[in-house]
């Protein structure tokens, strides 16, 4: 996006920032909240890159979980398969 319109990349590189900038809630909690609404959206690389943005900064595999129970719970059985996309690796494709 950045060389096709440069203003457009740099207004959401700056909301992404912002949105996800250490504030009242750390960052570790903003990404879990982030992975539920990934699942929600159904952006299968998004849950996987979120998942693994969430492990980096020292979300638990039981914080994951809650995260994407939240998610199912609020959107139903259409969430599960998308949430299976956070415990695959590019080595295997399975955790």
């Amino acid at each position: 996006m950045k060389k096709h319109d440069a203003e457009i990349y740099r207004l959401s590189a700056d909301s992404a920032e912002t949105a996800l900038a250490q504030g009242a809630l750390d960052s570790k909690t903003k990404l879990l909240i982030v992975l539920a609404l990934d699942a929600l959206k159904g952006a299968a690389q998004g849950v996987k890159v979120v998942a693994a943005q969430a492990r980096a900064a020292g979300a638990r595999e039981d914080e994951i979980a809650e995260a994407l129970r939240l998610a199912y719970y609020v959107s139903g059985m259409d969430v599960v398969k998308t949430c299976l996309n956070a415990y695959e690796t590019e080595d295997n494709g399975k955790m």
